[in-house]
């Protein structure tokens, strides 16, 4: 049994390479698995990419994609996704919060019958707008994307092969990866894993980039439209409504005097809804005009362990996967 490991790497040239090894030390004890590696550099500032030509030249299960911009995340997974080729793919990060000694939980809870498996942290030992942002992520990906009311998701994930084949027919240029597995499968499950603290920096995620990741939900639903014409009708029926009270007050009352103040009140209300209404419509359109104009996914620079004769799959993973005996730690 071949697992994919797909790791996205942003200024990790300190726990890349132990994060790799300490997972191979895991497979070595399951001889039924065997495994390899697909560390995707989404062009970090320091010598990661070094790091993973290091590695690759150690290792013939590792295979090292550079990306010749930084991309986010979630497009450099969908790198790594499309030439991955295990049985299973299993998805974790660079900085040991996703811990190599938590794998075969995943993977012993995967061999139930699940399509797709997500770690469940007990603590999450994050900074605090880090888990604000993934409380805020939990309620609006459950109600934007659908995800089932009972899973928490988490970038500690594995897949089967047959999901993997879905997620790549998506090509859009601003992928969402637990978008596209809930419209993939329902057949999903969580189990509590140990969440260990960063070893090195901090998170890259700043505001801005936890932002855009939100904005990418809009790729997958047609909620936030909903809710605007939800609102215009409601606050529409509520102004006519509100006028006809007036009328009728102004009947009863011809001394009432006329509410400045209040309308002006009104109108920066409702103004401020309609620009609201207004961003939600120009955030959809400018993800068509960018997908329309083939705005890429990502775009590879250069490879290591990756032969193009083999249509881009990796030579060494297709030894690997055709001789079980061969171990996951291969020099």
């Amino acid at each position: 049994m071949l697992v994919s490991i797909v790791i996205p790497c942003y200024n990790s040239e300190k726990t890349v390479r132990k994060v790799t090894e300490m997972v191979m030390a895991e497979f070595e004890a399951h001889p039924d698995y065997t495994c390899d590696f697909f560390l995707v550099n989404d062009y970090s500032r320091d010598n990661t990419f070094e790091e993973i030509r290091k590695l690759a030249a150690d290792y013939k299960n590792v295979h090292g994609i550079n990306l010749m911009r930084n991309f986010g995340q979630h497009n450099a997974l969908m790198a790594a996704l499309n030439y991955a080729d295990g049985d299973y793919i299993l998805g974790m990060d660079d900085d040991m919060q996703t811990h190599p000694s938590q794998v075969f939980k995943l993977l012993d809870k995967i061999s139930e019958g699940y399509d797709l498996v997500y770690g469940r942290y007990e603590k999450k030992e994050n900074g605090s707008l880090k888990n604000l942002s993934s409380k805020f992520n939990e309620v609006s990906s459950r109600i934007l994307l659908g995800r089932p009311k009972e899973i928490v998701s988490s970038n500690f994930w594995v897949i089967t092969r047959a999901v993997r084949d879905e997620v790549i027919l998506y090509k859009n240029f601003n992928p969402y990866v637990d978008g596209i597995f809930y419209r993939t499968t329902s057949r999903i499950a969580n189990v509590t894993v140990e969440h260990h603290k960063r070893e090195f920096g901090k998170s890259n995620y700043t505001f801005k980039k936890l932002l855009n990741l939100w904005l990418a939900y809009f790729n997958y639903s047609v909620i936030p439209l909903r809710i605007s014409a939800y609102m215009g009708a409601f606050f529409a029926a509520f102004g006519g409504l509100f006028a006809i009270i007036t009328v009728i007050r102004k009947l009863l009352d011809p001394t009432m005097p006329a509410g400045w103040a209040s309308l002006f009140c009104c109108l920066l209300f409702f103004s401020g809804l309609i620009m609201l209404v207004l961003g939600v419509l120009g955030e959809y359109i400018g993800k068509l005009i960018l997908s329309i104009n083939g705005t890429p996914q990502y775009i590879v620079r250069e490879t290591v362990n990756i032969r193009p004769e083999d249509g881009g799959r990796p030579a060494a993973a297709k030894a690997v996967r055709n001789d079980a005996g061969s171990g996951a730690l291969e020099k």
